[in-house]
């Protein structure tokens, strides 16, 4: 894809205007995000030995993306386990339905009181805990979580936005993920190249999510 640099105001604009004005389901984007982001990491760690990735998932739609990605990779012969973050009453609409897809399928889900146990079998870490909505600081018990998985030493995909990181500003949290690379959507967030991100975003990718180009570019524009 074109390397294009959007605020995450713009890239949440396309995402509802893809979905009201170009009548694209949000499941197909988020499918369509979680295949991407999959493949990306294929191209990237097919050359693993043993092929182990640990999913970390929360809340919203970063965490549905995750629930995609594992399936993705479950497909392709990974072994996959899916560590979920949150109870899953906290999990709705697309997320959700991702949820229940992958609990029907021979994929492992997990709770956080495994979580070291589970760092030491991976080889790869994929993060999707928290998404581009996040400001502030991580709350416990994420944070701990956060800094368990930056001292598995594991390499670590983040999903969107490194999990702590804000993408509109580029200021991380106290814990926030230091990722190996970063998947992000549409196009690559404003914060993603600020200075204090270096540390934590790795190797910035975009991954398509099938957006028409006519609304992306209008956007980026800033026509209506």
């Amino acid at each position: 894809m074109e390397k294009r640099i959007l605020t995450c105001e713009q890239v949440r604009s396309i995402d509802k205007r893809a979905v009201d004005e170009y009548e694209m389901p949000s499941i197909i984007l988020m499918e369509n995000a979680g295949r991407s982001a999959a493949d990306l990491i294929r191209a990237d760690y097919d050359k693993l030995a043993v092929k182990r990735v640990v999913v970390f998932a929360g809340p919203g739609n970063n965490g549905g993306d995750g629930f995609v990605i594992a399936r993705h990779l479950h497909n392709a012969g990974w072994q996959v386990r899916v560590i979920l973050a949150v109870a899953e009453s906290q999990l709705k609409g697309d997320a959700q339905t991702n949820y229940r897809i992958i609990r029907h399928a021979a994929i492992p889900i997990e709770t956080v009181d495994v979580a070291d146990g589970t760092l030491k079998w991976t080889e790869l870490v994929v993060d999707a805990l928290l998404g581009t909505g996040f400001s502030g600081e991580v709350r416990s018990p994420l944070d701990e979580l956060i800094d368990k998985i930056n001292d598995s030493g594991k390499p670590v995909i983040a999903v969107d936005t490194p999990s702590g990181l804000d993408c509109q500003t580029g200021r991380p949290a106290r814990s926030a993920i230091r990722a190996s690379m970063t998947v992000t959507f549409v196009a690559i967030k404003s914060g993603l190249v600020e200075q204090a991100a270096q540390g934590y975003v790795g190797n910035v990718v975009t991954a398509d999510i099938g957006v028409p180009k006519e609304l992306i570019d209008k956007v980026a524009a800033g026509g209506s």
